[in-house]
């Protein structure tokens, strides 16, 4: 029995590891993804949403620095940016993460999937119907803008789990004043200090005792390893067709955990016919984006001559 036990917390481990390897590569490549995507499986094993949003929050603090530190060798960043979302930014994940350590399991679990759920009908949504911006005109984005969009997004992040890149890479992609590629660079270098803050406003608000390290440590190991790959690859994989899985994955996992909360009991039969439609739908949404990711690729290729 006990070596059962054993290698089922390994086998825990590893799926962590790979979980977390995958989340960092679409959040370092897209900007968006890791906690959100983390999160909403650590919710739906049945961890208590403060201690998921901990993990998750100390297992990006390794990956984020090898992440920022790839973005910047890869030159990916735009310092004014990263100055004007990260201290805000640091001061909303600290208050977040008080915040959500002060509510109660049953109060915060129901609040933690409705945002999850929406970021992932927004993620969604945002890269199917209207894909990255095309048109990135140059104009120096205003502190007055940027100080609110980190406080929003660090705040989002901690209570969340995960919401900095939704909200922050949204956000300066849809003012078409920045390449994408900076885009998510200079998110990803703001997110170290976001999610530094947010573990240390755990660590003061529900101590981190209880967080189970090993569970980190597989997380923050399969983070490493992808960061500095999703970083080279930031400029080359489509957002287009990325966006979709993931808001796709965010979407159906939290329909999960709101159809197990007592308040929304569903019979099997209603269950499966909501993972249908939801399946049908992501299905639906990734045809679409790389139908039209392809089609515009071939309508930006230079004519070619006619053969003599």
């Amino acid at each position: 029995m006990a070596g059962e036990n054993q290698e089922e917390r390994v086998q825990g481990l590893v799926v962590l590891g790979i979980l977390g390897f995958l989340a960092q590569l679409v959040n370092s490549s897209l900007g968006m993804g890791y906690g959100v995507t983390s999160t909403s499986f650590l919710l739906a094993i049945g961890t208590v949403p403060a201690l998921a949003s901990a993990t998750v929050n100390l297992s990006q603090v390794g990956s984020q620095a090898v992440s920022a530190l790839a973005h910047w060798r890869f030159g990916n960043v735009d310092w004014r940016v990263v100055r004007g979302v990260a201290v805000s930014g640091a001061l909303g994940a600290f208050g977040g993460a008080f915040f959500l350590s002060w509510l109660s399991t049953e109060a915060a679990r129901p609040l933690m999937t409705t945002i999850l759920l929406v970021l992932g009908c927004y993620v969604l949504v945002r890269f199917t119907v209207w894909g990255p911006p095309k048109d990135m005109v140059g104009r120096v984005l205003a502190h007055r803008f940027l100080a609110p969009l980190g406080f929003v997004g660090g705040f989002m992040n901690s209570t969340g789990g995960g919401g900095w890149g939704p909200i922050g890479t949204s956000a300066l992609l849809a003012t078409g004043r920045l390449e994408p590629r900076k885009v998510v660079g200079s998110i990803s270098v703001a997110e170290f200090v976001v999610v530094l803050a947010g573990s240390a406003g755990f660590a003061f608000g529900l101590g981190l005792g209880s967080v189970n390290m090993g569970w980190v440590g597989a997380l923050l190991l399969g983070g490493v390893v992808a960061a500095p790959i999703a970083a080279w690859l930031a400029h080359r994989i489509p957002g287009r067709m990325l966006g979709p899985l993931v808001g796709g994955l965010i979407l159906t996992t939290n329909a999960h955990n709101v159809m197990r909360m007592e308040a929304f009991t569903m019979r099997a039969p209603t269950q499966l016919a909501v993972y249908a439609v939801l399946l049908l739908a992501w299905g639906a949404a990734v045809l679409w984006s790389t139908r039209e990711h392809l089609r515009h690729q071939r309508d930006t290729e230079p004519a070619r001559s006619p053969a003599a």
